[in-house]
């Protein structure tokens, strides 16, 4: 089966831009050779082609006729001598239908070839980076980076499709330095084994597996593991075509500062893996990956990017012993100088904010005094190290280094439980993050989130359904996560100090969340739909009740009762009046509405007389309440509702309207689906 290959040559493409690129690049060419049966498609991407080999079941594709709709019969001769001049035909080439003059065409087959030279070429020079550049005499075309060469082959054949100042042939490079010759190109399994005789991986998984085993292989010989980081991991593949492992050692002078410090300079200044030893602790070596295979075992390349460390991790440990030399509380003045948001203020008005707003979360926890005070005051520095020199240097470390500062240089009520709780309170960063599990962190981490919600809204900064600049909703679902996951029983109405907009967005995400995690939020709404739920922790214990119950033959037979019950009602009863007074037992006449009312009394005793809701005990109400099941299913079904009697009538729909309000106290049954 004929064979298309397509590789784009060019300077080292970022990382991060490759991915995009080569789908990109795939999608163009699928669409674009569509007709021919573009099929089992492969794409290679690395720092510097991008790579795309596909089969065409045939080479060429089109034929059959086309209809083309001139004047209407009738119309001005003028009318049709123009049409025929237009595609140059005699009147006797045209028929007639539906009134109009028509033109049969033919079509002529398109080749597989031109299409790649003419409409592939053009869809290739639009191809979108996020950044692209213009070099040499290419004039107006722009690229990620200089195209160095392009390799285009359709059954082997060259296909000379140009790109910018590039014309296409057969021949390609191998890596930079190892094997920079220029070699012929037959096919695309014999384009990636010739590169891989030219110290090329040219297949990105291929060379991701390669580098987790070298790493692996290289750091167990130490007894000693990699700090997992799958985005390193990613980015490196993304930068070297033939990758090697090596390892390095950290100067013990540097093991003292913050494990956060030497990882972060490691990984976002020289692209090093961070080490464990058996015990899980920060081990003195780092890892890195070449890209050159050395003739001494890369002896020489240890010793130059242990060099490179020293001069990195020198730097950090100027920033650290110069940020210790002042407490943080010292460091809260210049916060006055930080503009938070411009319709909001300073950082030191959002960390009174938040300060004063941990505290009484504290307080709702029913924490001590001194707790209260701690929470209050860690709430206070929480933002403190914002103006500190490691936190300029590395903006990723904020919180965390003001954690650091706290423990190693206490001043009032600093010390490790305040440390601890700013170290964490930006906690959870994402759904892998863990939440804070101790009163002061959970206190300060809730109420930075909350704060950062209500005062975000209060100016009118909401999210759209296209932007969310400020992280609005990741703040919303870290309130879900630490209340739900601490079950932290609080009112949500209070804490977001009664702002209706902020808690129907908590709220939203929260459906979003129970979506994502494979649970019914039409089961969510209902428990919403029942009453003034603010207690998140309490909605979620209801929703997983009912949903237990629903997966029941009863729940599921009980919910399609009280949808009839509901619809009788609706037809029945337009005014609503009679949902107004309660049934009258007097006026039973079957047995079925004897049994049904007795059935209604005991549940009520139960929900209600017992506690069985106001003590929580869900799996208990959802129990009793399926026990409705039978009775209202008999007397659905062996009583006439619409007694002749006016009376009797209205005492059935009546007894029917109390079923159905003693359900709606656990859940609106009539948001729930199916």
């Amino acid at each position: 089966m004929p064979e298309f290959f397509l590789e784009l040559f060019s300077e080292e493409i970022p990382a991060r831009m490759q991915a995009h690129g080569v789908v990109e690049l795939g999608e163009i060419c699928a669409k674009s050779l569509a007709a021919f049966g573009y099929a089992e498609e492969r794409i290679f991407y690395g720092p510097r082609r991008l790579a795309v080999s596909a089969q065409l079941p045939s080479l060429a594709a089109g034929g059959g006729f086309e209809e083309i709709r001139g004047p209407r019969e009738g119309a001005p001769q003028a009318a049709l001598e123009g049409f025929l001049r237009k595609y140059g035909v005699d009147r006797e080439q045209l028929i007639i239908q539906n009134g109009f003059y028509v033109l049969l065409r033919g079509i002529a087959d398109k080749q597989a070839k031109d299409v790649i030279l003419g409409e592939l070429g053009l869809q290739l020079a639009k191809l979108r980076w996020p950044k692209a550049m213009r070099w040499g005499q290419g004039g107006d075309f722009a690229w990620v980076r200089p195209l160095r060469r392009i390799v285009c082959l359709l059954d082997g054949e060259v296909i000379p499709l140009k790109l910018g100042p590039v014309t296409a042939s057969n021949e390609t490079e191998g890596h930079r330095f190892l094997a920079p010759e220029a070699f012929t190109v037959l096919s695309a399994v014999d384009w990636e084994e010739q590169l891989r005789q030219r110290f090329v991986v040219a297949d990105y998984e291929q060379r991701r597996n390669k580098i987790v085993h070298l790493l692996t292989e290289a750091v167990g010989a130490r007894r000693l593991t990699v700090a997992h980081d799958e985005q390193l991991v990613d980015e490196v593949t993304g930068l070297v075509e033939w990758p090697l492992a090596l390892i390095g050692k950290i100067d013990e002078d540097f093991m003292d500062l913050p494990p956060e410090v030497r990882e972060l300079s490691m990984k976002v200044n020289q692209r090093y893996f961070a080490l464990r030893d058996s015990d899980g602790k920060p081990a003195p070596y780092f890892a890195f990956v070449t890209n050159i295979e050395a003739k001494d075992g890369g002896e020489a390349i240890i010793a130059g990017n242990e060099r490179v460390l020293r001069a990195r991790l020198s730097d950090a440990r100027h920033f650290w012993d110069l940020d210790l030399k002042k407490p943080l509380n010292e460091l809260l003045p210049k916060l006055d100088e930080i503009v938070f948001h411009a319709k909001i203020g300073s950082q030191s008005y959002r960390a009174e904010w938040i300060a004063e707003t941990s505290e009484s979360i504290a307080e709702l926890l029913h924490a001590d005094e001194d707790v209260r005070k701690q929470a209050k005051w860690a709430g206070r520095l929480s933002k403190a190290d914002l103006v500190t020199g490691m936190v300029g240097e590395f903006p990723e470390l904020q919180g965390i280094m003001g954690g650091y500062y706290a423990e190693r240089n206490p001043r009032g009520w600093d010390g490790p439980i305040v440390g601890a709780a700013i170290k964490t309170h930006y906690q959870p960063r994402g759904p892998s993050d863990q939440v804070p599990a101790e009163t002061v962190a959970m206190s300060v981490a809730l109420a930075d989130k909350l704060v950062t919600l209500v005062l975000f809204f209060k100016a009118g900064e909401k999210p759209t359904g296209s932007g969310d600049p400020y992280a609005l909703r990741r703040a919303a679902l870290g309130v879900i996560r630490i209340i739900l996951e601490n079950q932290l029983s609080l009112s949500l109405k209070q804490l977001v100090r009664g702002r209706d907009d902020v808690f129907d967005f908590i709220i939203e995400r929260l459906r979003v969340k129970s979506r994502t995690e494979g649970k019914r939020f039409d089961v969510l709404d209902a428990v919403l739909g029942s009453g003034s739920h603010e207690d998140l922790v309490d909605i979620m214990q209801r929703v997983n009740a009912l949903s237990q119950m629903l997966n029941t033959d009863d729940g599921k037979n009980l919910h399609a009762a009280y949808k009839r019950a509901a619809n009788i009602l609706r037809t029945l009863d337009l005014d609503g009046r009679i949902l107004n007074s309660p049934p009258s037992p007097g006026l039973y006449e079957e047995f079925e509405e004897k049994s049904l009312a007795k059935a209604i009394a005991i549940v009520t005793d139960a929900l209600f007389d017992k506690r069985l809701l106001q003590n929580r005990q869900y799996e208990a109400a959802m129990s009793i309440l399926a026990s409705l099941r039978s009775p209202i299913d008999s007397f659905l079904t062996k009583v006439t509702i619409d007694s002749k009697l006016p009376e009797i009538r209205e005492n059935r729909l009546r007894l029917l309207a109390s079923f159905c309000w003693l359900v709606d106290r656990i859940a609106d049954f009539s948001k729930i689906e199916g």
